[in-house]
């Protein structure tokens, strides 16, 4: 199956926050709980309310830095003044 190219932003914002999400919930449930019985269920939980967290976070958050950015910075060609 193949998505049309114009959906490549949004495609990409969905894959970074699960990927960040899944990896740091599980980082941070294996230091908070260890590996018990009730592990998987814990980070199953995390992970789904640190996706919801992470999703609006990954696609509104860099159009505010982008312009921070714009504004903080220069070029070369521009020089510092």
């Amino acid at each position: 199956m193949k998505i049309n190219k114009k959906y490549e932003p949004l495609l990409y914002v969905f894959l970074s926050a699960l990927c960040m999400s899944l990896f740091i919930s599980f980082i941070l449930v294996s230091i908070n709980t260890g590996y018990n019985d009730v592990f998987l269920k814990t980070w199953l939980r995390m992970w789904s309310e640190a996706f919801l967290c992470a999703l609006p976070a990954a696609y509104f958050f860099p159009k505010g830095i982008r312009k921070l950015l714009k504004a903080i910075t220069f070029s070369t060609e521009e020089g510092r003044g």
